[in-house]
């Protein structure tokens, strides 16, 4: 009894200091630590934080969370009951890329202890996951970051599966992401913020901060997000720190006077991920060539800065997010862009660089850059911040539909990321829906984060088609409909076809031998003037002309063998709801 109380003591009163803290921010503490910490935090600070695990990575180890509330609204539920802005910040998803951890848990204790944003936990829930690619944080070592002022040793990019959990939102593949996805989705926080390091060039700025939406999403959410970033760094600059609005990496590779642009990426990275939800996603980048101290003061000054500003304004921001939800959910949403691209147009940007020159290597013949950074310059560069439009998907006035044989898999895709679907319980013989068959399909020499990608050309079109029992309704007017286009719009760079979900479907399973072609041809040239006016204009194109498989795929395709379901994706759309809906399970 005596020990218990002593120890239960001695939790209370420890410091909860890192080892990154007690060593002068020159080293960071292996997952063990961050065990440790999740559960003394709680001892600590009964009543204001939990200590959760929300998954297992595939080499056995807990991922885990902690929850902060100084009024005990440590729960979804309680979060949603009481309409309090949540705002999850995670480290860790590249391991190497450490800042994240010890920065959050060395302001957790400060917010706890009311030493920073006072009364901020008060109106705001804090989850903080302290390292989400585990595995690769344990791939402990000092030469992982060869571009990157200490600590001594961290982590390794990826997990132990050799995934980039940050190319995985979308597609899914780790059980570290399903893990990650439940909770972020059970949490449905109105901030989704991933703490990284940059790669890359040499430049006195310290931090980039990346937030959507912003420049492209629901305009009310535009205004608000612009408003919170140039408050943000305000804030920032007053503490010394040189923000960034942009990802800093120049157009063509270690050339700075090639410019930088404002770039929108595709879901299957994290904060445009959360956007797609019509929630804010940030993306925190320090510079890795700062040292270890600066960069984790840096990434919690973001961090505090954000937090004082959801306190003030989390209402506001959430009466804003729950307007777009009812706009989704009432269908009022009828496109979404898939791509954003740049335009040509240009405004000088002072960027806060080094001295350096861009020599011919003698080993490469490439330039060489050569930075000098006893020397800060003043880059007037090229910023190219203006976006347009460069692939638009009209969506669908009901939703979509999946194919019985795939709908197991997808099913499961869907509720990962917490999209609505039902199930058809009968036959349909015969109903009106949009079609997409590939008039081109092309897979990619090199697979990508293990898949083999496949990029199609075509259009939908209308078609009869039969919808068998077991079939999967998808509607598009839910909350995060931007995400369900970009899974199943098939020409999306982030779609599940793109990714190779589909592969099967464009390959060619059947075939009719040449012998058997050859008399078809002739005798359907003989009965048929259109195919004969067909295939007479098809001889006029050289490249045709000269192939001999292209001119027996001409009639293969017209022979009644011809596969129908052939590069036809298995994926339709309709503009209704079909009869004999049935709850997904």
């Amino acid at each position: 009894m005596l020990l218990s109380v002593l120890l239960a003591l001695t939790l209370h009163q420890a410091p909860l200091t890192t080892v990154a803290e007690q060593s002068g921010w020159s080293r960071t503490g292996r997952y063990a630590e961050v065990e440790s910490l999740c559960r003394a935090f709680p001892q600590r600070y009964p009543g204001k934080v939990r200590c959760d695990t929300f998954g297992t990575t595939p080499e056995g180890r807990p991922m885990l969370a902690l929850v902060a509330s100084a009024d005990g609204t440590l729960t979804p539920a309680a979060a949603a009951k009481k309409g309090r802005p949540v705002v999850l910040f995670q480290g860790g998803i590249h391991a190497g890329e450490i800042d994240g951890k010890d920065a959050g848990f060395w302001l957790l204790r400060d917010l706890l202890d009311g030493k920073a944003v006072p009364g901020a936990l008060k109106q705001v829930t804090a989850v903080f996951v302290p390292v989400f690619n585990v595995d690769g944080h344990e791939r402990f070592g000092p030469n992982n970051r060869p571009n990157q002022v200490g600590p001594e040793e961290m982590g390794w990019r990826v997990s132990g599966q050799n995934l980039n959990l940050n190319r995985d939102y979308v597609k899914a593949d780790a059980p570290e992401m399903v893990a990650l996805l439940k909770l972020l989705h059970t949490w449905n926080p109105l901030f989704y913020v991933d703490l990284h390091v940059t790669d890359g060039a040499k430049f006195e700025h310290d931090v980039s901060v990346q937030l959507e939406p912003q420049m492209v999403g629901p305009e009310t959410l535009r205004t608000l997000g612009a408003k919170l970033r140039e408050e943000l760094f305000t804030e920032l600059e007053a503490k010394g720190h040189l923000p960034l609005p942009f990802y800093p990496s120049f157009r063509e590779n270690d050339d700075p006077a090639s410019g930088v642009t404002y770039g929108v990426s595709p879901p299957r990275f994290s904060h445009q991920y959360w956007a797609a939800h019509r929630r804010y996603g940030m993306l925190v980048e320090t510079h890795s060539w700062k040292p270890y101290a600066h960069r984790v003061a840096t990434t919690r000054h973001v961090l505090e800065g954000l937090l004082r500003l959801t306190a003030r304004d989390g209402q506001a921001l959430l009466s804003a997010v729950k307007a777009s939800d009812t706009e989704a959910t009432s269908g009022k949403v009828r496109e979404v862009v898939l791509v954003w691209d740049n335009t040509e147009k240009q405004r000088p940007f002072p960027f806060r660089g080094y001295a350096y020159e861009r020599p011919p290597s003698e080993l490469t013949t490439q330039p060489w850059v050569r930075y000098d950074d006893t020397k800060p310059q003043v880059w007037t560069i090229p910023y190219y911040e203006e976006l347009r439009p460069a692939l638009t998907a009209s969506l669908p006035a009901g939703g979509y539909l999946v194919a019985p044989a795939h709908a197991g898999w997808v099913a499961e895709k869907l509720a990962t990321h917490g999209l609505r679907f039902q199930r058809l319980g009968q036959d349909i013989p015969s109903a009106e829906v949009e079609v997409f068959r590939a008039t081109e399909a092309k897979f990619r020499p090199a697979s990508v984060e293990g898949r083999q990608g496949l990029s199609v050309k075509g259009q939908w079109k209308k078609e009869p088609q039969t919808l068998p029992a077991g079939t999967l309704y998808v509607p598009a007017a839910q909350t995060n409909v931007p995400l369900l286009a970009h899974l199943l719009e098939p020409l999306g760079p982030d779609s599940l076809l793109a990714w190779g979900f589909f592969n099967n479907h464009f390959e060619q399973k059947e075939y009719v031998e040449d012998y058997v072609l050859e008399p078809f041809a002739r005798e359907l040239l003989a009965k048929d003037p259109a195919v004969k006016a067909a295939w007479e204009e098809k001889l006029k194109d050289p490249e045709f002309a000269r192939n001999p498989r292209a001119r027996l795929r001409f009639f293969y395709e017209r022979h009644p063998a011809y596969d129908a379901r052939f590069n036809l994706y298995p994926v339709f759309r309709t503009d209704s709801a079909p009869t004999g809906l049935k709850p997904a399970r």
